[in-house]
Formats: structure tokens, C-alpha cells, sequence
């Protein structure tokens, strides 16, 4: 190669992946790797992912090795202060894991690894963490915590958590609740909002009431279309006059039964930082949607209107726009059910296996908003080849959909691992993140992990 590298392949396939292919590969741009088996390029590359490429004549061009992809594959991170520390920072929180990833300080937003994701259910210290105000402080005593109902019904309620309990049947579901940005890193040019990877989603026991046995006492009036939430967290400017975030849903998805008011994760008391001591739970839909810190909810005779409700957040494009183009507020349409995803939960990226193994044992999840998840298949050779994962049997609506499979490698060396997930319409994860917008929802690329073996 005659280029001088002023910077390290692991940078130049960050930065700039063609020109990478260009310098590693010994040629200028072109669609694929195919053909380029020996020399130079190809040792290059074996050197900057620690092994032989078994199936590096499947590489497609301009791919950024997994093993390299050590911040989002699409999206430049934002300056960083040349007194802040490098890398990830990580969560320190009581009661919270120390790997979490804060990826917002104000407020306080942290994803979780995907390979701490590996629990059928989502233990609360590994649970992720997403605030759009000030967190307030923790409810002294939760059963006297009030919540009122109002709008358009015939009878007003105002009840206390304590009286909820009392008064109506509880019930306790294993179910997501994810990040309506989630994904949000995995698009080019880069999307405004925090840069979720695949960590801003979890899988928790929830235990509360059905929304709709209360909205039933309320007696809704035909009017009545649309719900409007709020609650108790001060907006980050202080003003206690300013709503943080009030989002609302169709009273379709409101009367779901497993639409709830929850006051228990996991068999406890609903921690303050996930939105005790009383917070709603929408499963399958963006969880903005799922008021933390709930006091009223109010019925509402037309579409809500409240802040994170308008403009282009928390909305897809209904017609592609040009990516990073001027958006056009009439071209949008309110996010409901997510997309469907999944993740590789076991082994992590990076992992490094013994010289010799032949057969891994891959675990994942996945998940696909208001539909179930048909099948999910998984790749070591970029896609060329597919193998069907075992799809191992949910315990309600919303769960997610854990999977194992064991798969076959011919050789030591470096392999990639591919996972892809289809949902019951036929809807498949994409290569790359579809359908551009400016606030980045909808990023659902298929998950892959770099796997070392010897």
C-alpha cells in the first residue's frame, strides 16, 4: 500500500468507511470485497480484528467491521472536552449495574449493553434509564400519592394509589417497554436526540390495573378520543408551569388490557427512578407514551396536543424525505407500535473464545411493538447463508421473544454474528436504518456482535 495511514484503521472504518476499503484492500471504492482473498489488504484487515477472516470474501464494501464499530456505525459522537474522560461513561446510580451507559447527563438518560440483556426477565439494576426532567424526590408515602381523571367523562375520579389498590383487580404482566428513540445512532447523517444503540428497551414484571377497568368507572364520553398524560418531574428550566413531557394515545390502545397504571416492577414497589411510585405502561409503543410519576390523565375530544406531542417528535415520515433534508411537519405522522428488533444477548461483542471451538451457542431477544415475532435467523458469513433460531415460548402478550441457536464455525478466526428478526406481518429488520427523519425513531437494523476465536 502507498497511503500514508495518519490515522488507525479503527478510525479510518469510523470515520470513513469507502476510504478504509480503499487503503485496507489495496483499490479505490467498489460494491463488495469479493476477489480481494490475498496480499496486503486482507492482512491489514486480519491485523486491525485480531484474527483470519474465514469469510472475508463475503465482506461488503464500506462495512464497519463489528470489532471496530465501537461507537454508532453511522452517526459522528459529538465533541467531547479535552478535559472529559475517553470512552464510555458509566452509570453510578444506587441500584443501579455500574456498565449501564450514560449517553445524556441532563436529564439522566443510560442504555443497557445488549449482553445484559440476557435475563428472561430484565432485573431492575440492568433496567435502562430515560428522564426528560428534573427526577423528584421519592414519594414519602406512596398509597396517599393521588391521581385524578378528568376531560371528557361523566364522572371526574381523583383517587389515591392506596385506593387504586383497594378497589380494583391487579394483575401482572412480563412485558417491553422501550425507548421510542431507540436505534437512534444507527442512522446517517445523524439524527438529533440521545444515540441510542439497541439498549434503550427492557423487559419487566409490571403489576397494577388495567387502565381501562378505570376509565370504565369514569364512564368515558363518546367524545371522548384521545388521552393526554402529566406528572409530577419539574422541567429541566424550573419553571413548574412548563409540562416536562405530556404525551397521549389513540383510547384504542388506552382500553388494551394490557394498557395499565402499575405500581410494582419486578414484585417491588416501583423504584422512583423508573417513575414511582405510580407510572402507566403502554407495552409495544414508544415509552414516552408511559407517563412516569403519573397524577392525572385527562380525556381529551381530539388528538393531544402536549409537549413531545407535535412538530416531528415522537412522529415518522408518512412520505421519505431527503436524509438531513428540511422537514416538512405536514409529512409526519404520531409514532405508535415500534418496529420490530432484535439483539444478540450472549456472546457479547468482542467475545474471545478458546482456539479449537467449533460450535457456539447463541441466546437473543426480540420484540416487535403491538405484533409477535415469526421467526428470527442468524448469520456468520455477512449474510450469505441463514440459520433459523429456536423461538422459545413467551409467557403473556408483549413479552419478548427470547431465542437460542447453536451454530457451526469451520475454523479459528474472526467471525461476525448476524441476527434478524421477522414479525407476524412479514416485516424484517433492515441492513440499515430505514426511513431517515430528524429526530431519528424507527432505527431497527439487525444486531451483530464480533466473535475471536484462538
Amino acid at each position: 500500500m502507498t497511503d500514508k495511514i495518519e490515522r488507525s484503521i479503527e478510525e479510518l472504518y469510523r470515520d470513513d468507511p469507502l476510504r478504509a476499503d480503499a487503503v485496507a484492500f489495496g483499490r479505490e471504492t467498489g460494491p463488495s470485497r469479493r476477489g480481494f482473498l490475498g496480499g496486503t489488504g486482507l492482512a491489514a484487515m486480519s491485523a486491525a480484528v485480531g484474527g483470519t477472516i474465514p469469510f472475508a470474501a463475503n465482506m461488503p464494501g464500506g462495512l464497519i467491521p463489528a470489532a471496530m464499530a465501537q461507537t454508532s456505525p453511522a452517526a459522528s459522537p459529538p465533541p467531547i472536552p479535552a478535559t472529559a474522560p475517553k470512552g464510555p461513561q458509566y452509570l453510578k446510580y444506587p441500584g443501579k449495574n455500574d456498565k449501564l451507559v450514560v449517553i445524556g447527563e441532563r436529564p439522566l438518560v443510560a442504555e443497557t449493553p445488549e449482553n445484559l440483556l440476557d435475563d428472561d426477565t430484565t432485573p431492575i439494576e440492568k433496567f435502562f434509564v430515560r428522564n426528560n426532567g428534573q427526577i423528584p424526590e421519592e414519594a414519602k408515602d406512596p398509597d396517599k400519592w393521588k391521581i385524578t381523571l378528568d376531560g371528557e367523562v361523566n364522572n371526574k375520579i381523583e383517587i389515591t394509589l392506596g385506593e387504586l389498590k383497594a378497589k380494583y383487580k391487579a394483575q401482572t404482566r412480563r412485558m417491553v417497554l422501550e425507548c421510542g428513540g431507540n436505534g437512534r445512532s444507527f442512522f446517517s447523517p445523524p439524527a438529533s436526540g440521545n444515540q441510542w444503540t439497541n439498549g434503550g428497551a427492557g423487559c419487566a414484571e409490571w403489576t397494577g390495573v388495567r387502565l381501562a377497568d378505570v376509565f370504565k368507572s369514569a364512564g368515558i364520553k363518546p367524545s371522548g378520543i384521545y388521552t393526554s398524560h402529566y406528572s409530577s418531574d419539574l422541567h429541566l428550566s424550573g419553571n413548574a408551569n412548563t409540562p416536562t413531557l405530556s404525551r397521549g394515545v389513540r383510547m384504542a390502545k388506552a382500553m388494551d388490557p394490557d394498557s395499565m397504571i402499575v405500581w410494582a416492577m419486578n414484585g417491588q414497589p416501583l423504584p422512583n427512578i423508573h417513575g414511582g411510585p405510580v407510572r402507566l405502561i403502554y407495552p409495544g409503543w414508544p415509552g414516552s407514551a408511559s407517563q412516569k410519576w403519573l397524577t392525572r390523565i385527562t380525556i381529551r375530544d381530539k388528538e393531544h396536543d402536549g409537549p413531545g406531542m407535535t412538530g416531528t417528535s415522537y412522529r415518522l415520515t408518512i412520505n421519505p424525505m431527503v436524509p438531513g433534508g428540511k422537514a416538512d411537519p405536514k409529512n409526519f405522522k404520531i409514532l405508535e407500535s415500534m418496529p420490530v428488533r432484535s439483539i444478540i444477548t450472549s456472546p457479547a461483542n468482542g467475545a474471545k473464545l478458546a482456539a479449537g471451538t467449533r460450535e457456539v451457542k447463541l441466546r437473543g431477544a426480540a420484540w416487535a411493538g403491538d405484533f409477535t415475532v415469526r421467526r428470527v435467523d442468524v448469520s456468520t458469513d455477512y449474510g450469505v447463508t441463514w440459520q433459523p433460531a429456536k423461538l422459545e415460548k413467551t409467557k403473556n402478550r408483549y413479552d419478548w421473544q427470547r431465542w437460542n441457536v447453536a451454530v457451526k464455525l469451520p475454523s479459528d478466526g474472526y467471525y461476525e454474528v448476524w441476527a434478524r428478526a421477522t414479525d407476524s406481518r412479514g416485516q424484517m429488520q433492515p441492513h440499515v436504518a430505514p426511513n431517515w427523519n430528524p429526530s431519528g425513531y424507527g432505527g431497527n437494523t439487525m444486531h451483530r456482535v464480533a466473535v475471536l476465536i484462538g
